[in-house]
């Protein structure tokens, strides 16, 4: 009897039964069937035999042996005891020929508790084992709305497509978010191939994140894996050695200790921030003595893109307005993930130490290689990412569409007038709900038909069969050399549209001055200095990245209205999101002396009530509104993929 071995484990269970003791916990192994006393059953399913994961092994099926063990599975029981000297003997066993014999155990959460073989398992945890054979029935609890339970079903759903239990999460949402990561949509994408590399590159990032001193921080690794793969796509690592993944997960060590909170965002909203009194040796003294190379990277073409277009236009803005002080360098058709990585490769092979990618589909590879690239400024145009290595820029487009909801509601012969909204992303509702807003201010009666322009699915096609409106805001942007005049507020009804309005962006605004910011040494003046903190810069009219233009047709009156409007945003006089509003249905509800926060207009997901439509679900977007909408779009079509 190996009585060394035996007193060696029994300090362990004394430990821990003295620390569970002193915190007050619950000190030996958890009951099952005390457990199940406050649970509501669904229904048991037998799994046949499975490898359990020795990890997850909480305790027992039933109190018989509770007090044998501590709660980490290790002997109470003194070692004269028959407890331990049949203890040794199946260590002693489990050294020469191991334990083949499959333990019975009952599995409830993705957590099991043992039936028979608790001292198998306490054999096997004393040996560092990683697994056990058993046959498990599983116990399945009646849905409710707890967190625990929602993950427990996301779970069930993960298993029946993969047969992996040995990951697990505490926030809802990963198990779908990891199968997407994975590219998994049903059992037959998990080949035995798909299997065993899956487990490789879990377990090597594991064994990085554990060594790093992650099993003391309060997220999963299952937690800390998905985080990971935010910067590193899935494809990447399979081939990355559990050191190599030590020297990348050490620069994104913040996002594990902050988990599951993200960064706070901290919004910019114009474009003189800065401290205004700066160093008169920056005002005589230029800080760089050559030029400096910026680069603007595009999702896709000039020719092919109204978005890339506009943008393009910015960049020779800031070309003209800088002259030598800059060199611009512009890269096209970063479209698909290779594109990206050789695109990046490539400007920063150019010099490139400003760096702008000009759509959010970029933004996960705009994380990576500022993560690789510390000493580079990466600017990601997007909204509400949460991310503290780069920064983001977008624009407050409501305030422009507010104003062209007004024109609108002022010129418009009926009450029915019509909007083409792009994507259900982070600020495209509220550019809506600014639409109708401001023409309800001016018509309380009107309506504002929304068709989206990227979907696939014929339910709007039957909601506006019948509908004839007088006035459609359409796109922002129109490609170069496009034949057509359906963009801005325009009047469908003329042979030729009759375009009366148009809400532009003025990206040279913003492009020249953020670069002359960094090149005086007052950008950073900006960053606070919480890490877990995120800036976005969200510059609204005021800033004059974004305004309205008006056709010369208007009656000057009308103009003089809107301008007056557009004076009082401006001046932070006039707000389009104050007082009273309600969505479509009544369940919205704000007071007459409240306003809007930021972040509610930027995630707003409800239509306002004299607006008729409806905001599309993913399944009914086209593949490419898909690809925007999985990065950007707001949660209630995020959630109806779930």
């Amino acid at each position: 009897m190996d009585i060394q071995v035996y007193e060696r484990v029994y300090k362990l269970a004394m430990k821990e039964y003295r620390k569970k003791t002193l915190h007050g916990e619950w000190p030996y192994l958890w009951v099952l069937d005390e457990i199940l006393t406050h649970v509501d059953v669904a229904k048991e399913v037998e799994l046949g035999l499975v490898d359990i994961p020795i990890d997850q092994i909480m305790g027992t099926k039933t109190e018989g042996r509770t007090n044998a063990f501590a709660a980490n599975f290790m002997p109470l029981l003194p070692s004269d005891s028959e407890f331990a000297y049949k203890w040794c003997q199946l260590y002693e066993s489990h050294l020469e020929e191991g334990i083949h014999e499959p333990i019975k155990a009952y599995e409830f959460l993705n957590r099991f508790y043992v039936l028979e073989g608790n001292k198998r398992v306490s054999v096997l945890k004393s040996c560092d084992a990683v697994s056990v054979p058993g046959t498990v029935t599983r116990i399945i609890p009646k849905p409710d709305d707890s967190d625990e339970n929602r993950i427990y079903y996301e779970f069930l759903d993960f298993y029946e497509k993969t047969g992996v239990n040995y990951i697990n999460f505490s926030q809802p949402g990963s198990f779908p978010a990891l199968l997407k990561s994975i590219r998994v949509e049903n059992e037959d994408d998990f080949t035995d191939e798909v299997r065993e590399q899956f487990y490789s590159s879990y377990i090597n990032f594991r064994a990085a994140f554990e060594k790093n001193g992650g099993d003391k921080l309060s997220l999963t690794p299952g937690d800390a894996f998905l985080v990971y793969l935010n910067y590193h796509p899935y494809d990447e690592i399979k081939d990355k050695t559990a050191d190599g993944i030590k020297k990348e997960i050490v620069k994104i060590w913040d996002d594990f200790v902050y988990y599951p909170n993200k960064p706070e965002v901290k919004l910019i909203m114009d474009g003189d921030t800065t401290d205004k009194k700066q160093n008169l040796v920056k005002k005589i003294l230029p800080l760089v003595s050559s030029p400096v190379k910026v680069a603007f990277i595009h999702a896709k073409t000039v020719e092919t893109s109204s978005w890339t277009y506009g943008h393009d236009l910015g960049a020779n803005h800031l070309k003209g307005a800088l002259g030598d002080k800059v060199i611009v360098n512009s890269y096209f058709g970063a479209d698909s993930q290779d594109n990206q990585m050789s695109i990046f490769d490539k400007a920063i092979e150019d010099g490139n130490t400003i760096i702008f990618s000009t759509s959010a589909q970029l933004v996960g590879t705009s994380m990576k290689y500022a993560l690789d690239y510390p000493k580079l400024h990466f600017l990601n145009c997007s909204l509400n990412t949460n991310s503290r290595y780069i920064r983001t820029y977008y624009g407050r487009l409501y305030e422009a569409k507010f104003l062209m909801g007004a024109l609108a509601g002022v010129l418009s012969p009926t009450n029915e007038i019509g909007y083409t909204a792009a994507y259900p992303i982070y600020g495209g509702i509220a550019n809506i709900n600014a639409f109708a807003l401001g023409a309800k201010m001016v018509n309380p009666n009107i309506k504002v038909y929304v068709k989206w322009s990227h979907l696939n699915s014929e339910r709007q096609d039957e909601l506006l069969k019948d509908v004839h409106v007088s006035l459609i805001s359409g796109a922002d942007f129109i490609k170069p050399g496009a034949n057509t005049q359906e963009f801005g507020l325009y009047n469908p009804n003329e042979e030729v549209p009759d375009n009366l309005a148009m809400a532009v962006w003025d990206w040279g605004v913003y492009y020249e001055k953020t670069v002359q910011k960094i090149l005086a040494g007052t950008w950073k003046q900006e960053v606070g200095g919480d890490k877990n903190e995120t800036l976005n810069d969200w510059w609204g009219m005021s800033s004059g990245m974004i305004d309205v233009i008006f056709s010369k047709k208007l009656p000057p009156d009308t103009v003089r209205l809107i301008n007056l409007l557009k004076k009082g945003i401006c001046q932070g006089e006039f707000d389009p999101f104050a007082g009273m509003r309600y969505t479509k249905d009544g369940t919205h509800y704000v007071k007459v002396t409240d306003k809007l926060t930021s972040e509610q207009i930027i995630t707003m997901d409800w239509l306002a009530e004299n607006v008729i439509g409806f905001i599309p679900t993913m399944e009914e977007l086209s593949d490419y509104a898909k690809s925007i909408v999985e990065v950007q779009g707001v949660s209630k079509v995020k959630e109806s993929e779930a």
